[in-house]
């Protein structure tokens, strides 16, 4: 790293004689070039005051009475943008007072502009010329105070450079508090805040007012620990104000813009990990635990939501088992694939659930889900498919009612995989007010597997035509893999994804596949 060169004090054209001493009307100037340098040499830095007028060229000859020479000569103060950047802010002195000519400012390309807050920039400047990495150089703004920096602080800042040593605004303090002044120092006997912590209540200040900018804060030499305590409060880095030169400086803008987006960038995808594993845990537990204490019917469950990265879709099922030994299956199909879909996919589960321990069943069961979807449901056009089953206690026989659903398949040994009947197939929940949906008794027999599927599972593609898998397809499906010696959890795996295979990829809507299996 180059050594730094301590920059030198401008020499105002009064000290030097060159120039007669500014009127006293005259206001300070923002900013000051380096002693012997010409405005037309002074590097490109663009300083901005948005606050000053700008005004159109003036007379920029010297006044014939008094012969006296312009102060853009003598490296006197030229506005808050530098001449070879922008234009100067020419001023002429002369005997009897000043002509002030401010030149037309052209528009600089930059990709960085950053925003300088420092007590008095009217001063020597404590920041040199910067130029970016392609060498245009840095637009810099100036505020001498907080409020300054709210009112400058625009989406096209991208760094904050704080003058540590910037004078913090104290809380007004009453006459019990010792009548210190309101500027922070305490006179008057009040003790005022020391000023340490000013300066970090400053930095404080300055991060809460822009939190998405990176902020680079300026202390002395030897002040390094000031420095650090800033960087720990939330700068990106901290400089010394007296061994700034523009390449360290620009080096350091950089890399602060580049620290802070990959900070913000970090902390978002944080923050978006836990909210999938909060959402992870809430889907999670939502999820079905089987009632299946006591029966000997054996369960396997299989459930893919089509939404990317979702463990929970519009597709429902729970199974329970009543005190009298029934054992009630369930599976179920929310129109749409979104989150409110889901939701409704829960609400209908756990109604089911409640519903069946309070004793109902069958069509009254069914009457009232329709009910509960009516209420709950965001829109008119949502309706649910269901199939509900109730198996005996001797687990011979079961009770089917369908709601618009496909029908259960049972398979046996020695008897092929087949549909349960579903002439009586009833309207889908929440098509028709007042719908009925008849319980059909069915005969299982002593041994059997008995799987409760949604439409996800037969409605996927069969090669690269527009021919569906269909309930033909899936039974025929069920059977080759019976005959391989599949049962249970392993059926349901070797289902699912054989589905998959033969859509070519993920499947769009949701699966869900209950299977119970009773043997002798």
């Amino acid at each position: 790293m180059p050594v730094p060169v301590p920059r030198q004090r401008a020499i105002p054209a009064v000290e030097c004689g060159q120039a007669p001493a500014a009127s006293p009307d005259s206001g300070p100037s923002k900013e000051q070039a380096p002693p012997g340098t010409h405005p037309a040499e002074n590097p490109t830095t663009r300083r901005e005051n948005p606050t000053e007028k700008r005004e159109k060229p003036t007379d920029t000859s010297p006044d014939p009475s008094t012969g006296t020479a312009t102060a853009t000569g003598t490296g006197t103060g030229t506005g808050t943008d530098s001449p070879a950047a922008t234009g100067t802010d020419s001023r002429t002195a002369t005997g009897a007072g000043r002509t002030h000519t401010d030149l037309t400012r052209s528009a600089v390309p930059t990709n960085l502009t950053v925003l300088l807050i420092e007590d008095d920039p009217a001063g020597s400047p404590i920041v040199p010329d910067l130029l970016d990495q392609a060498g245009k150089p840095i637009r810099v703004r100036t505020a001498r105070n907080l409020t300054e920096a709210g009112r400058l602080l625009t989406d096209d800042v991208h760094c904050i450079l704080l003058d540590l040593a910037l004078s913090a605004p104290a809380p007004a303090r009453t006459s019990a508090d010792g009548g210190g002044n309101a500027n922070g120092n305490g006179n008057g006997g009040g003790g005022g805040d020391t000023e340490d912590h000013d300066e970090l209540a400053v930095l404080r200040h300055v991060l809460e007012l822009a939190p998405r900018h990176a902020v680079l804060a300026l202390t002395s030499s030897s002040d390094a620990e000031r420095g650090a305590e800033a960087v720990a409060v939330g700068a990106q880095d901290y400089l010394f104000r007296d061994e700034l030169d523009g390449r360290l400086l620009s080096r350091a803008i950089r890399y602060a813009v580049e620290r802070k987006r990959s900070d913000s960038a970090e902390r978002r995808l944080a923050e978006g990990r836990v909210r999938a594993q909060e959402n992870r845990r809430l889907e999670r537990g939502l999820l079905p635990t089987p009632l299946l204490a006591g029966s000997p019917l054996r369960f396997a469950a299989r459930y893919r939501p089509g939404r990317s990265r979702a463990l929970l879709g519009g597709d429902f099922y729970d199974v329970v088992r009543t005190p009298d030994g029934t054992v009630h299956a369930m599976i179920g199909d929310v129109c749409g694939h979104g989150p409110d879909e889901a939701a409704l996919g829960v609400e209908l589960r756990i109604a089911w659930r409640a519903l069946t321990l309070a004793g109902l069943c069958g069509d009254e069961l069914l009457g009232t889900l329709q009910q509960v979807l009516e209420h709950e449901r965001s829109d008119d056009e949502i309706f649910a498919t269901l199939c509900a089953v109730d198996i005996s206690p001797d687990g011979r026989r079961a009770g089917l009612c369908l709601a618009g659903h496909p029908s259960p398949l049972i398979a046996a040994p020695g008897v092929p995989a087949r549909l349960l009947p579903y002439d009586n197939n009833g309207p889908a929940l929440g098509l028709l007010p007042g719908a009925r949906w008849p319980r059909m008794q069915v005969e299982l027999g002593a041994e059997w597997s008995l799987m409760l599927y949604t439409d996800g599972l037969i409605e996927g593609h069969v090669g690269e035509g527009r021919e569906r898998l269909g309930q033909d397809g899936m039974v025929e499906m069920v059977r080759r893999q019976r005959a391989e010696g599949l049962r249970g959890e392993e059926l349901l795996r070797a289902a699912v994804n054989e589905v998959r295979e033969l859509n070519g990829g993920e499947l769009a809507d949701d699966v869900a596949v209950v299977l119970l299996d009773r043997t002798a």
